[in-house]
């Protein structure tokens, strides 16, 4: 029956020949490569692009409270930045104090996309953001002060030298002209902004209520970009597990929090006579007392 041992064969022959040909082939690539490196006028190396999450400029580092919410992993936080307590940097946001200082006080947010800056040479301008501050997606902040309780809209424009006083709202798409100083408690609203009325107690304790809202949202997900490939891995499957797993069968078991090294909790499995023998003593002796009364 040579038709088996004909097939085996030219298996085994297709593999040589693969193998040789992919031999060939990488010897190929590096001679190739070897012979444009020697042709470069000028040398370049790739290189790993590194983080830009923090970044210092001349020297000068972030500085992040250690009790910060939360930085996303594609937000530039960049030079002479501080970020206080429960404080967040969102997705694609950009805070770059490059040639002059951002400070962004308790429990304030920057949103997606949002982009605060600094001026120097039109003026010297820092930017300061106070407390409960809310910036919108895509606003932009740029050499401006925000004062306390401020909520700015999404896509809004604060421009050099503005002062937007505590508890007033900037309506989305406004944009706040250089030098403007806005009063407290104030709705400002168009382009060029003005104001259309004052806001109302409520309204304003909604300001804060949001701030400490996003605070909160934010510890979230920072708990959830810390996780590593494995626990997102296992989040997964106990996902898919509760999905599929119909609630009258048997559940999956859950850790006992006062286990200690897989032998269950102490006072309710130690202390018995299978692991605890003197306790088995103790119960004989009680058990005898009665008898010799």
């Amino acid at each position: 029956e040579p038709y088996p041992y004909y097939v085996a064969t030219m298996a085994s022959l297709g593999a040589r020949a693969v193998t040789a040909v992919s031999g060939a082939a990488r010897s190929l690539g590096k001679a190739l490569d070897s012979m444009g490196a020697s042709m470069e006028v000028a040398k370049y190396t790739e290189q790993l692009v590194p983080s830009t999450r923090i970044v210092a400029v001349d020297g000068v580092a972030p500085t992040i409270s250690e009790t910060a919410a939360f930085i996303a992993p594609s937000a530039n936080v960049v030079g002479n930045v501080t970020l206080g307590p429960n404080s967040s940097v969102w997705y694609g946001a950009t805070l770059r104090g490059d040639v002059n200082s951002i400070t962004v006080g308790t429990n304030s947010s920057i949103g997606d996309r949002a982009i605060v800056h600094v001026a120097k040479i039109q003026g010297d301008h820092p930017t300061a953001i106070g407390d409960n501050v809310t910036v919108g997606p895509g606003a932009t902040v740029h050499a401006a002060t925000i004062q306390d309780g401020v909520r700015i809209g999404p896509m809004a424009q604060i421009m050099d030298g503005a002062t937007v006083g505590p508890n007033s709202i900037i309506s989305p798409g406004a944009v706040i002209t250089p030098g403007t100083s806005i009063p407290s408690g104030e709705l400002w609203s168009g382009n060029p902004a003005k104001s259309v009325r004052k806001l109302t107690p409520e309204e304003i304790a909604e300001i804060t209520d949001e701030a400490i809202s996003l605070a909160g949202l934010a510890t979230l997900h920072a708990d959830e970009n810390a996780k590593d490939y494995k626990q997102l891995a296992k989040d997964e499957d106990d996902y898919e597990d509760k999905m599929q797993r119909d609630p009258d069968y048997w559940q999956k078991d859950t850790p006992d929090e006062e286990d200690v090294l897989g032998q269950g909790a102490p006072g309710r499995i130690f202390n018995t006579p299978l692991t605890n023998p003197e306790e088995g003593l103790k119960v004989k002796a009680a058990k005898k007392k009665p008898a010799e009364e």
